[in-house]
């Protein structure tokens, strides 16, 4: 039986993919997968229709698979860096146990209105706190540790956000990185003086080598980085 949502197209354009380049397998992926619900649906359209970049929201695939690994994880404290319009900190919210709590940063005010009125008026706003602001100068303020940490922030300086958060997070915890393959840009030459792909590219070399820390990319939507904080630093 299919999961899709009543009402919802069977169209191979999906709506709510931010490619546009659909085909049968991604239908059949969303048909076999939990649904995302109806409010992250008009949040989603909310998103594209008032804001420039609605692409920058998680979307589908990757709210369930940021739902999928907090039910995994089980943690209390998970802090985000963008919140950007909300998707991800909703759907994170969602696999959250009984008191875990999302902190949540997003340094563009102009952001505040839209995100704080979805966030408000979801099921789980109990458990999303949002900030607006610098997450490098006002996360540490907290006095919090972390047990998951989702970066999905400025690209340029994602090694300072990457530092940033390693401090927070507990010995064991786990952070997850957005964007982390750039729509391929990372290996194409002729975005050498990009800023955002040089961040990306930093921060992917950086982490490759942290002696700290074990990672894997997976080739999901822009690239989704899986980083486990180790015990100790020893190899």
């Amino acid at each position: 039986m299919s999961k899709q949502n009543p009402g919802r197209s069977t169209s191979l354009v999906n709506p709510n993919d931010e490619r546009p380049e659909d085909n049968l397998l991604d239908q059949y992926i969303r048909e076999h997968s939990e649904p995302e619900g109806d409010y992250l649906y008009r949040l989603w359209r909310a998103t594209n229709i008032h804001t420039l970049h609605g692409r920058m929201s998680s979307g589908y695939l990757q709210g369930r698979i940021l739902k999928m690994f907090v039910r995994m994880i089980r943690p209390r404290n998970i802090l985000e860096v963008g919140t950007f319009s909300g998707y991800s900190a909703i759907c994170m919210a969602e696999g959250l146990p009984a008191g875990g709590k999302i902190y949540t940063f997003e340094i563009n005010d102009e952001m505040e209105d839209l995100t704080r009125r979805w966030i408000e008026n979801s099921p789980v706003a109990d458990k999303i706190e949002l900030h607006i602001g610098d997450a490098n100068e006002e996360a540490p303020l907290l006095g919090l540790t972390f047990d998951m940490a989702f970066i999905d922030g400025d690209k340029r300086t994602y090694l300072k956000t990457y530092e940033t958060v390693m401090s927070l997070l507990r010995p064991g915890g786990f952070i997850l990185a957005d964007n982390t393959l750039w729509d391929g840009h990372v290996i194409d030459p002729r975005y050498e003086h990009d800023a955002q792909t040089a961040g990306i590219r930093r921060f992917n070399d950086f982490v490759a080598a942290d002696p700290r820390t074990e990672d894997i990319i997976l080739p999901v939507r822009d690239g989704l980085t899986l980083i486990h904080k180790k015990q100790s630093t020893s190899r």
